[in-house]
């Protein structure tokens, strides 16, 4: 029931306007959802498609796929179509949506059919789901159909259904999030008929589907599905609107039930009746416990009671929620608005103040507050129980204490009232004794504080209220003096005992909020599986103590223990391990299956995933956890099933884009070596085959077979050294042997190298005057300017300029290699220096040259880029730091000497 006097939550009022904040500065989506092909999904896209557009809508179709259905190409005419994006794959052509087309024409609405679909691997992404979310952060509104089999949660269920592995799937998430889902239904029936007629599939094709996946059990099966997912976010979105409105009465659109779990032996009762009420509803159903902070002090067969319960509710299907309030009624209504619950469960009320006063019971409050769900009073049997209430843990261990304690503040007030009794009045002293009670409820609780109450009114009574030394009261106004005294020692003692419960429960959540936040960092800094195992025990160890394993699920389903705290062997029961993985539920001490077992063994997983069980060893033989502690265990374990699934996805991440590298740089060598090898292989076979027929060569014939045979040899050494280099590189066994040199003998040597292949081009260098000794690898160094000037000589046309220049730049000495060929561009600038990659991909060489030189600079402690040259051309450029002075002449000519 809504209260008027209840003011929104805040928080949810900033969320809501969040919210609409965001989905207003975003494109709608709207799916079109089916149980299975065939149902009319595109058709009835385009059928809203056309509606849409008689408004004044501007609606443009991306890309819809007829199947070659006639009803659903006349539904296309008059609509502008977009031109698809022709893409090279494995040899032959496919057309694809083209997204950058669709956010060029921006239109208000545009129609992406299939959502699940697979891209090119060459697209902009791998999913079409993924260009929908561009389209609609792009501020495009787009409409989409997708059938109920390749939702990613349901992949497994339909599989088992239909006997088919649906490989196109799409995360729960993207449909969570459209705007507006509307269900193409069609029965079993009329879609079997329209198999029969060809309008899904041709000829031999539509009987195949008939008597494989379209088989009529399927078909029903898979409309279940649809509707149930439908009905889901029909459902949500109502919850969502409730939320939104304030709304807090329940609405019966669906059943839920809510049983009410107490520390109560009858708990389970409670737990029972709720399962077979929501198992005749057919409705979801959750086990609700209230924390308090009174729960401390409870009874230990209370306290168990509730564990009991809320295993069992798991047990049965249901959803066993913990909660924290200091009003039971209060949370239990929240948490049933929130889940638009219908029904609540309670058990009755037995003993205390609900038996003086009904009114306050728990059933009776709830029936009170919310008039609109189903109350149902479960019956309980009368049961005794003698148990041991729990030590209260803020409390002291040695009370005896606190009574004396309480006692004297009691006596020192007596005595210091004798003193002064004749100077004050009676009012006066009833004050001083009722100062001391209250200070006696602050710091002792509720015994002492009545044990003072009771010694407070007797002294008063008996030395200070006429006549002195009796018991007897001259006065009848001092009996409501002695009654207040009582009450309010009574209500101190109550409030200061509340509070001091409460702080110790603010204590307890603060420790288990810091716990999983600790967890929760050195999860984040966690790199692999073993760094996650090793934080969760150690944390999970903190808090329980005892002994720990760590087990994960191999490949073939057998678990083993991969991490243990302390370090050691874990002390068999493997199979319990086993058990819990195969199964996905607890097991072990403390539960319902293998009870027998020393240890408590917990599941975690990702969603329905398993990947291990966390096995806990209580230090005390026979111990079992408490609900809190479960509770902890559980979230941790969560913690660390979430950050082995984050490991697990970024290792193969990591190995796919290290797969995907080495197989993009085989294909790029054996592509390039295909064509540079071939060349000069070429060559040299063709002049050393005229040479061996030809008998009658002139001499200068000869030598010129000869010079060809020699260049290319040449070239095929320059290639294979580079390829050398670039191992030595790769690995590390590039080793930089310094000394003093002077750059310019260096720039010599490199020139002379390659002085024969100038052919017409003019080779200019600029050295700046007076530079001095620099440190580096001479060898080295030569071979990344001789790689330069070869990548000059490559890319340049005939008769065109190259230049050579080196000149000091603060501590640097930049040296400088500019051609007039056809330049880099700036996307480029990075790219090029990496392996195999060419600016120019019609040009001779493999693509090492420069990523060699890019090694031996870095080796060097230096840098090397590239930039646009004005007027055409670019200009290679790597820079030698100068760190340490370079030797005097004086100190080389004494060691000369």
């Amino acid at each position: 029931m809504t209260d008027p006097d209840r003011r929104p939550d805040p928080d949810a009022l900033l969320q809501a306007a969040h919210d609409s904040d965001r989905r207003a500065a975003r494109g709608r989506l709207k799916v079109f959802v089916g149980a299975a092909p065939g149902v009319g999904k595109t058709f009835a896209m385009l059928e809203a498609a056309r509606l849409r557009r008689r408004e004044g809508t501007d609606v443009v179709v991306g890309i819809v796929e007829t199947h070659g259905r006639e009803e659903t190409a006349r539904m296309l005419e008059g609509f502008e179509v977009l031109p698809r994006a022709r893409v090279e794959h494995r040899g032959t052509t496919v057309e694809e949506f083209d997204l950058g087309g669709a956010l060029a024409r921006k239109p208000t609405l545009l129609l992406v059919d299939e959502l699940a679909h697979t891209n090119a691997p060459t697209s902009a992404h791998a999913k079409r789901w993924q260009d929908i979310e561009t389209l609609r952060t792009a501020g495009i509104e787009v409409y989409s159909t997708v059938n109920v089999q390749h939702l990613e949660s349901l992949n497994d269920v339909v599989a088992g259904i239909t006997g088919v592995q649906v490989r196109e799937t799409i995360p729960d998430a993207v449909l969570d999030g459209a705007d507006e889902i509307e269900l193409v239904d069609v029965s079993p029936e009329v879609l079997e008929q329209r198999l029969r007629e060809g309008k899904v599939y041709a000829g031999p094709q539509a009987e195949r589907a008939l008597e494989r996946f379209f088989r009529r059990g399927n078909l029903i099966a898979l409309r279940e599905l649809a509707l149930r997912r439908t009905a889901e976010r029909v459902d949500a979105q109502m919850r969502g609107w409730r939320a939104s409105a304030g709304i807090d009465e329940a609405w019966a659109a669906s059943e839920c039930v809510v049983a009410c779990v107490g520390p109560t032996p009858s708990a389970t009762r409670c737990v029972r009746a709720a399962r077979r009420l929501a198992g005749q509803l057919k409705a979801p159903w959750f086990a609700v416990y209230v924390e308090q902070p009174a729960d401390a002090t409870r009874r230990v067969e209370d306290r168990e009671a509730v564990q009991d319960a809320l295993r069992l509710a798991e047990e049965l299907g249901g959803r066993a929620v913990s909660l924290t309030g200091l009003d039971v009624v209060e949370e239990v209504l929240a948490f049933a608005g929130q889940q638009n619950a219908t029904r609540i469960l309670v058990g009755r009320s037995r003993g205390g103040i609900a038996r003086v006063f009904p009114g306050t019971a728990i059933s009776n409050r709830l029936v009170a507050r919310a008039p609109s769900i189903d109350v149902t009073v479960v019956a309980e049997r009368e049961e005794r129980h003698e148990g041991v209430r729990g030590p209260v843990p803020h409390l002291s261990t040695r009370p005896w204490r606190e009574y004396i304690a309480a006692l004297a503040w009691v006596l020192a007030t007596t005595l210091g009232g004798l003193l002064v009794r004749a100077r004050v009045a009676e009012i006066d002293m009833a004050m001083a004794f009722l100062l001391a009670v209250v200070i006696c409820a602050t710091r002792y609780g509720r015994g002492p504080a009545l044990a003072s109450t009771f010694a407070a009114v007797l002294a008063f009574d008996v030395l200070f209220v006429p006549p002195y030394g009796t018991l007897a009261v001259s006065d009848t106004r001092y009996a409501l003096t002695f009654v207040v005294m009582f009450v309010v020692g009574a209500v101190m003692s109550g409030l200061t005992r509340r509070v001091r419960e409460q702080a110790a429960a603010a204590r307890q959540r603060e420790q288990r909020t810091a716990t999983l936040l600790a967890l929760s960092r050195d999860l984040a800094a966690a790199r692999d599986e073993g760094e996650v195992a090793a934080a969760v025990l150690r944390h999970v160890h903190d808090v329980l103590g005892g002994r720990l394993a760590w087990f994960e699920q191999a490949a073939d389903g057998e678990v083993h223990v991969v991490a243990s705290r302390p370090v050691g062997a874990w002390p068999g029961e493997t199979e319990v391990a086993q058990w819990c993985a195969e199964h996905g539920k607890p097991a072990g001490a403390g539960t319902r299956t293998l009870p027998g077992a020393r240890g408590l063994y917990v599941p975690f997983g990702a969603g329905d995933r398993p990947l291990g069980v966390l096995g806990v060893l209580p230090a005390e033989e026979g111990a079992t956890l408490n609900t809190n502690d479960r509770q902890l265990l559980d979230a941790m374990t969560g913690q660390g099933a979430v950050a082995l699934d984050r490991a697990r996805q970024a290792h193969r991440a990591r190995t796919a884009h290290l797969e995907a590298e080495a197989e993009k740089l085989r294909n790029a060598l054996l592509s390039s070596l295909s064509h540079d090898l071939r060349t000069p292989l070429g060559s040299v076979e063709g002049a050393a085959s005229v040479l061996l027929r030809e008998d009658a060569l002139s001499p200068p014939q000869q030598r010129d077979l000869a010079t060809t045979i020699l260049e290319e040899s040449q070239r095929m050494t320059r290639l294979v050294g580079n390829l050398l280099d670039m191992v030595r590189v790769e690995t590390g066994a590039l080793h930089v042997q310094r000394d003093w040199h002077v750059i310019e003998e260096v720039i010599g040597e490199a020139v002379l190298r390659i002085e024969d292949r100038l052919g017409d081009r003019v080779l200019t260098t600029h050295i700046a005057s007076g530079l001095p000794l620099v440190s580096f690898d001479d060898v080295l160094i030569q071979q990344v300017l001789v790689n330069l000037l070869e990548n000059a000589l490559r890319h340049t046309p005939a008769g065109s300029a190259i230049d050579v220049s080196a000149e000091v730049k603060g501590r640097e000495l930049v040296v400088t290699v500019a051609d007039r060929g056809p330049g880099i561009a700036r996307h480029d600038a990075e790219r090029i220096f990496e392996k195999f990659q060419r600016g120019d991909t019609s040009a001779s060489g493999i693509g090492l040259g420069l990523s060699i030189c890019w090694g031996i600079i870095r080796a060097h402690g230096g840098r090397i880029w590239v930039d646009p040259r004005d007027g055409g051309g670019a200009a290679f450029r790597f820079a030698l730091p100068m760190i340490d002075p370079p030797p005097s002449m004086d100190r080389e000519d004494e060691a000369t000497a």
